[in-house]
């Protein structure tokens, strides 16, 4: 089933390369299926197409910590922190928080 839904979101994507909920949800969708290096090229991409979709940022330093870049992912959530307080999506604050504490309270 993942691979099928891969497969109709990269047909997506061709027609809308720009749609940062599309490419947030095929990072998704990688992330799921345990593909950690295919999702962070589209997880990237959404934040860079929209630098305000602050849970692009909360996956993709989920994607960045699991590929073992842990500096790269606490960056990542530090920004969307700063981002999800000026758009006021505080949930999405709250979450990447957490993560940054948990990952730190690891180390590495």
């Amino acid at each position: 089933m993942t691979s099928e839904r891969i497969a109709d979101l990269l047909a997506l994507l061709e027609d809308e390369p720009d749609d940062a909920l599309l490419l947030l949800t095929l990072g998704k969708e990688y992330l799921d299926a345990g593909d950690t290096a295919a999702a962070l090229p589209h997880l990237e991409r959404a934040v860079t197409v929209d630098p305000r979709y602050t849970v692009a940022y909360r996956y993709l330093g989920t994607a960045l910590e699991a590929a073992g870049r842990a500096a790269d992912a606490d960056v990542t959530w530090e920004r969307g922190i700063a981002v999800a307080e000026e758009t006021g999506d505080l949930q999405a604050g709250k979450e990447m928080r957490v993560f940054l504490e948990r990952r730190r309270a690891r180390g590495g």
